[in-house]
């Protein structure tokens, strides 16, 4: 289902494996090579930049820090999508720890020696998302940054955590036992990944101290697009897990004195209008096609909402939460199969052995 792939000899001094996927990176991987460059790394680690079919320089720049970092690029554009190329990643990977990072963000100071460590006590980890550094006054008023104190939740499956993938790491043996990112999920990928590898039976741990400074989108049609394909993921998960959902609500409304959750869209937590969306189409058992009649009142609500916006930050803020309501109802989606999984042990894990795979990107 993956496309995952083994067999890659594992030199036994290389502990851990960045992986970062890239599409078209140009403008901003260079900014996350000088952070991977700069830090202050005590043991044998690699670098792995996954190119999922870039038509700009991001090869040739990932290249030119060969003389910095141990840098490989290899060619994942057979399958488009983050989650795809990241698997292509881990399938050259020659460490049995591996962390994810993004091609738009900056690790912070310590952050591939803090994903070692924490690899080295859990299984699967995630660490803190900081806004500051990458964004300016206005853009960060119009966005909830989550993963700044915790692990994100969801009210869809309560009890079960997620974090997104740019700032991820797991042991490659459990990656591997649970089929790594599902290819079929285009957005939101990380948060089916997190639920899957928590459903077989190894949680996700917090390591605050693995800091990822985030860059989030800068113009109103990108934050419109990015709400968009959150709310098509949101709605994918919400057909995909419909019988863990059932089961989860049950136990948790069987327990007392629950803690409140947020939803875990990776980003900005939805505000009325996205919520609306989504909740009127969830209450329909999230059929893909939305009536008229829910429609108009969706409409009703998202013009209700804009008519009491007040500055560019509030309006940005607007057409992430349209973009969610929009992406939720009316996205065109493949219905998935319900999710299934095996539970898994760390270091018992076994994957199929493959012969090697060359996916080095030719000079």
């Amino acid at each position: 289902m993956s496309g995952l792939r083994d067999g890659v000899a594992r030199p036994a001094g290389v502990e851990l494996t960045v992986v970062i996927a890239a599409f078209d990176a140009e403008a901003t991987l260079g900014a996350q090579l000088d952070a991977l460059a700069a830090q202050c790394v005590p043991f044998a680690w690699e670098l792995v930049v996954a190119d999922n079919g870039s038509t700009d320089g991001t090869v040739a720049l990932a290249r030119s820090y060969a003389d910095r970092l141990p840098v490989r690029v290899v060619d994942a554009s057979a399958t488009r999508g983050a989650g795809a190329a990241r698997n292509v990643g881990v399938s050259v990977a020659r460490a049995p720890l591996v962390a994810f990072c993004d091609a738009d963000d900056v690790v912070g100071d310590g952050w591939v020696a803090a994903m070692r460590a924490a690899l080295r006590t859990h299984a699967f980890v995630a660490g803190r998302f900081e806004g500051e550094r990458l964004n300016g006054p206005r853009v960060l008023r119009s966005r909830t940054i989550p993963q700044t104190a915790g692990l994100q939740e969801s009210t869809r499956l309560p009890g079960l955590h997620a974090a997104g993938a740019g700032n991820m790491g797991i042991r490659a043996d459990v990656f591997r036992a649970v089929g790594g990112f599902d290819p079929g999920c285009l957005f939101l990928e990380d948060t089916d990944l997190c639920w899957r590898v928590q459903l077989a039976g190894v949680p996700l741990t917090w390591v605050p101290e693995a800091v990822l400074h985030v860059r989030l989108r800068g113009t109103l049609r990108s934050t419109l697009q990015q709400g968009y394909h959150y709310g098509s993921g949101e709605h994918w998960l919400a057909l995909r897990y419909r019988e863990q959902e059932e089961r989860l609500r049950s136990i948790a409304e069987a327990g007392a004195g629950a803690a409140p959750v947020v939803p875990a869209t990776g980003g900005a937590t939805p505000r009325p209008a996205a919520r609306a969306a989504a909740g009127a189409a969830g209450a329909a058992g999230a059929d893909q096609h939305v009536g008229w009649r829910r429609a108009v009142h969706r409409l009703r609500l998202t013009a209700g909402d804009l008519a009491r916006v007040r500055s560019v930050a509030e309006f940005r803020a607007w057409c992430w939460d349209l973009g969610f309501g929009l992406g939720f109802a009316f996205a065109r989606l493949d219905t998935p199969s319900p999710v299934s999984v095996t539970r898994v042990a760390p270091g018992t894990a076994a994957a199929a052995t493959l012969p090697p795979v060359d996916r080095t990107v030719p000079a």
